[in-house]
């Protein structure tokens, strides 16, 4: 039978360089993308999902991050004595339960795989979720709950997939295929960023579903590409073992982690807010004219 995922793991250690100055005094993680931050979105994908214990890996500097998730009394009695319920409940969303979120350091940046690996105490011996609040994918039904559903029909390890261009894969772990079944497909072999010969466009991004066997393989794993300890090399181990799958989610992804796709991440979202859609698609078509005649 298969166990259910109730743990989900973000790795939120990153000095977000790319966002400097912003990112000098404000995790990259509470950068607001309309309003609210990228990790709000995570936090509440992984909620649909079912996951009850939520695992931060975090590193200096991230006090901001820990503060977000606490009560904020005084705020919430002001809204009260103003009878501003709407706000209060958007306030309380934020809020999470004693006991239900853990802060682990990552004292040096080496890489996604010894994030993880950094949180093993924590997980146990448990399937668990990791989740990268730099991948916002905007879904009907969330990216992680598709995941959770199909994994209950599998088992094993899972990562989310998704077609990138031909030559954006040397940015990405690429999976080799062995088989194909709708969105599911059976994986031989992953590549952690080919620098040539990419054996498929079917990228890995920020989503997995992993068994504690990566944990044991992370022990194990040997500096990978960029310097790094690669949770896709610790998966790739996998492959001949409890097996892994690629699911190909159903949504657009935006990867925040950079500036142009955090842009395109707002103004997608904005359209997609009923209050906000009209104002900003004028504005929009407003930049358009004016480019066109320009």
């Amino acid at each position: 039978m298969t166990r259910t995922v109730t743990k989900a793991i973000f790795p939120v250690a990153g000095l977000g360089t790319r966002f400097l100055p912003a990112t000098k005094s404000v995790p990259k993680e509470i950068m607001t993308l309309v309003d609210r931050p990228l990790v709000q979105y995570a936090i509440d994908e992984a909620r649909a999902a079912g996951i009850k214990e939520f695992i931060f890996v975090t590193s200096r500097g991230k006090g901001a991050l820990e503060d977000y998730f606490d009560t904020a009394p005084q705020l919430e009695e002001e809204l009260r004595r103003k009878n501003k319920t709407d706000l209060l409940k958007v306030l309380n969303e934020t809020a999470m339960e004693s006991g239900q979120i853990a802060y682990i350091r990552q004292h040096r940046a080496l890489g996604l795989g010894h994030a993880v690996w950094c949180a093993r105490r924590l997980i146990g011996d448990e399937p668990f979720a990791v989740i990268l609040p730099d991948d916002v994918i905007a879904a009907e039904k969330p990216c992680l709950q598709q995941m959770v559903e199909a994994y209950q029909e599998t088992g094993g390890n899972m990562v989310a997939a998704m077609q990138v261009p031909w030559d954006m894969t040397p940015s990405y772990g690429i999976l080799d295929v062995d088989q194909v079944n709708g969105k599911m497909v059976k994986i031989q072999d992953m590549v952690e960023k080919p620098a040539e010969n990419p054996p498929s466009n079917l990228a890995v991004i920020g989503r997995y579903i992993l068994t504690p066997k990566i944990l044991s393989a992370l022990d194990s794993v040997q500096i990978g590409a960029g310097g790094e300890y690669q949770l896709t090399d610790a998966i790739a181990q996998q492959i001949n073992g409890e097996g892994v799958h690629g699911y190909v989610f159903d949504g657009k992804r935006f990867d925040c982690g950079t500036k142009s796709g955090f842009l395109q991440a707002t103004v997608a979202f904005g359209l997609a807010r009923d209050e906000l859609h009209d104002d900003l698609d004028f504005f929009l078509r407003g930049l358009y004219v004016d480019s066109d005649m320009g």
